[in-house]
């Protein structure tokens, strides 16, 4: 079994790459941010964790987690959100690490991907066979995050200047996709042409 992480910034178009490994290769894909939202319902692990760093203000009656009171208690205190970030992300990790391990022993996939945005400062370079970088013009990603999420122009540069430059992502990453076009079937064929090359095929 070969493990594929897929990376870049946000509003690169990450998911259409997902989709399209899972549709025509029947790739196992599994990413970080739904397996931390997995962990932070109630009862699991980060939620355990999180109740008891932050407080119960940050829990909902119906015991839930209230994002909003959580957001006002971590991103004003960059200790606090230094101590949510240990929470979730070794956990997150280590979710993957066995879902990688039970799909071993299944043997149903030849293709397992892995998406995150933190995939590279995350060290999953030691987990990944490679890991592929998607790109996408910075203009086209702030118009593509205004239409699917509603960000605003200085909230979307805000957050990719948090984020690993392009320069940074090419030279960690063994692959690029270039994702900036309307037309799906460029990126296809970018991603079909790796497979290929780089021996995922």
């Amino acid at each position: 079994m070969k493990i594929l992480g897929i990376t870049g910034g946000v509003g690169a178009g990450k998911s259409t790459i997902l989709s399209y490994l899972h549709e025509r290769y029947q790739a196992r894909v599994i990413q970080a941010d739904e397996v931390g939202r997995l962990l932070q319902e109630p009862g699991q692990t980060c939620w355990k964790e999180m109740i008891l760093a932050f407080g119960e203000r940050i829990r909902r009656p119906d015991g839930t987690l209230d994002r909003e009171a959580l957001a006002a208690v971590v991103f004003s205190d960059r200790e606090k959100l230094e101590r949510l970030n240990q929470i979730i992300h070794p956990a997150v990790k280590s979710y993957i690490l066995k879902e990688l391990e039970t799909e071993r022993r299944r043997s149903r996939t030849a293709l397992c991907v892995i998406e995150a945005a933190l995939l590279l400062e995350d060290g999953y370079d030691r987990v990944c066979d490679e890991i592929w970088y998607v790109y996408a013009d910075p203009q086209v990603r702030i118009e593509r995050l205004a239409k699917s999420r509603g960000y605003t122009l200085e909230k979307s540069r805000q957050i990719m200047r948090n984020q690993l430059t392009d320069r940074e992502y090419r030279k960690k990453c063994k692959f690029m996709i270039d994702n900036s076009s309307d037309i799906v079937e460029n990126t296809y064929e970018q991603i079909d042409k790796g497979l290929v090359e780089h021996g995922f095929l």
